[in-house]
């Protein structure tokens, strides 16, 4: 605390020393005020950014959120198209099987010339050269 010279009890010391000891008070003060102001100017500023770290946040988990449903829908596309290939390929190789195979091609290919339908004689043809 403050300190009192009794030895010399002069009105004028006193009133210096009474002076020094409220300057001494008022810088006290006016330190703990500017104290007390930059903590709320810190106070203020962390509320601000936690503001905008919020609002960040809420944005990113909205725009997440919209891709999330966008790549499902996609994939759902995607799993249609696969699922009509699926059908198409299906459909395709139960057709494949009714086609002949190229070595059964060329079996009926041998056969067809052996047979040559164009060189057999008709019956009447055939009377007709007797008669003569």
């Amino acid at each position: 605390m403050y300190k009192v010279n009794t030895t010399n009890l002069n009105p004028t010391d006193v009133k210096k020393e009474m002076e020094e000891g409220y300057d001494s008070y008022n810088q006290t003060a006016t330190d703990a005020n500017m104290v007390l102001r930059d903590l709320e100017e810190k106070q203020r500023i962390l509320k601000e950014r936690i503001f905008l770290i919020g609002q960040n946040l809420v944005e990113m988990r909205e725009k997440t959120t919209r891709e999330m449903l966008e790549s499902k829908k996609d994939i759902e596309t995607i799993k249609e198209s696969i699922e009509r290939i699926k059908e198409f390929l299906e459909t395709a190789s139960g057709e494949f099987q009714k086609f002949a195979r190229k070595e059964d091609l060329e079996i009926l290919s041998k056969q067809a010339k052996m047979f040559q339908p164009l060189e057999f004689v008709r019956k009447k043809d055939l009377e007709k050269f007797k008669l003569k």
